[in-house]
Formats: structure tokens, C-alpha cells, sequence
């Protein structure tokens, strides 16, 4: 099989479920700041972190491809959609509770920190923002189709788990953080 299939030539492609779509739609755009945000942690897993790092970055991976799949298929009764593997709440209740265990092991926050650190901590910030960039996104096509809650909900908790993971991986490589001081 070929990658190229010449479909897509014309500015539009498929969603699951075959519906047909222009490139730019909300949806597409949505699901495709999840694919970026998947490939920035790749990014990030090639700068080899450490493992309980690392063994979390390839869990959020694979749930970001759900998120793909889920923001991909659009719920309807008329498609056979219920065999799509979606985004539920026991994958928002895993980030939080790695989010808890690790903000434990830090020092409370008494400023903004500017992003930064090691290579992986400033990987890890630029990873942050891609996923608020796909939330907001999210939200805007939660607006107009029904995608559930646990989508942006997900999205909500990533960045706070990413903030964290940021923070941890400074601390992890004995590198401190730089506050924001307004001058």
C-alpha cells in the first residue's frame, strides 16, 4: 500500500466514517494540534529522560491517539461509531494522579517560572503550550458539535501534568528554575 492516495489533493479528506471534510474545518484543526502535540513528545523522548518520565510520556502518548480517534469520529447514532476508542475519565484520573505525586516531590510555587531548564524541561514547556493551543481548539469545537467532556477535560489536566513534568525534570537534572520578576 501506497502512503499517498492522491483523495486528499483537493484540500479535503475523511473523518472516521468516511464523511468527507475540508482540511481546514474546526475539527480537523483540532485533531491535528493532538497529532503535533504527539509529535512534540516524541521530541521530547528522544532527549532520553528519565525513566519514570519517560514511562509516562509513552502513556500520554498513547491516549493522545485516542484523542485522535475521538476528535476524528464525530458521535452519531446513524454511524457505527461505538467500537472508537474515546477519551473517559478514569484517563483524566491518571494524569491527576501523577500530576499529585510528583508536586509532592517539588517545592511550592511563590512566582511564575519562566519556561526553561534542561533540554527536556524546556521540550516539555514547548509541549505545554502546544496542548493549550489544541484546547483551546477543543473548546471552540465543543461549542459547535457534541464531543463529549472528557476531551477538553483531558486537554485541562495534560498541561498541568506537562507544567509538572517540566518542573520534575529541572529538579531531576539539578537544574533550578528561573522566576519571573516584573521589572
Amino acid at each position: 500500500m501506497k502512503i499517498y492516495t492522491r483523495k486528499g489533493d483537493k484540500g479535503d479528506t475523511s473523518l472516521f466514517g468516511g464523511k468527507r471534510v475540508a482540511k481546514d474545518t474546526l475539527r480537523i484543526e483540532a485533531y491535528g494540534s493532538v497529532d503535533e502535540l504527539n509529535s512534540v513528545l516524541g521530541v521530547v523522548r528522544s532527549l532520553k529522560p528519565q525513566k519514570e518520565l519517560d514511562d509516562v510520556l509513552g502513556q500520554v502518548q498513547d491516549q493522545l491517539f485516542i484523542l485522535g480517534a475521538d476528535l476524528a469520529t464525530p458521535r452519531s447514532k446513524k454511524r457505527n461509531t461505538q467500537n472508537i476508542p474515546r477519551i473517559v475519565s478514569s484517563h483524566i484520573e491518571q494524569l491527576e494522579q501523577q500530576i499529585d505525586k510528583w508536586e509532592e516531590r517539588l517545592s511550592p510555587l511563590r512566582a511564575f517560572i519562566l519556561p526553561g531548564g534542561s533540554s527536556v524541561a524546556a521540550q516539555l514547556h514547548f509541549a505545554r503550550t502546544v496542548c493549550r493551543r489544541a484546547e483551546r481548539l477543543v473548546v471552540r469545537l465543543a461549542k459547535k458539535e457534541k464531543i463529549g467532556a472528557e476531551p477538553v477535560q483531558y486537554l485541562n489536566r495534560l498541561s498541568d501534568l506537562l507544567f509538572v513534568m517540566a518542573r520534575y525534570a529541572n529538579k531531576l537534572d539539578g537544574v533550578g528554575e528561573t522566576e519571573w520578576r516584573p521589572k
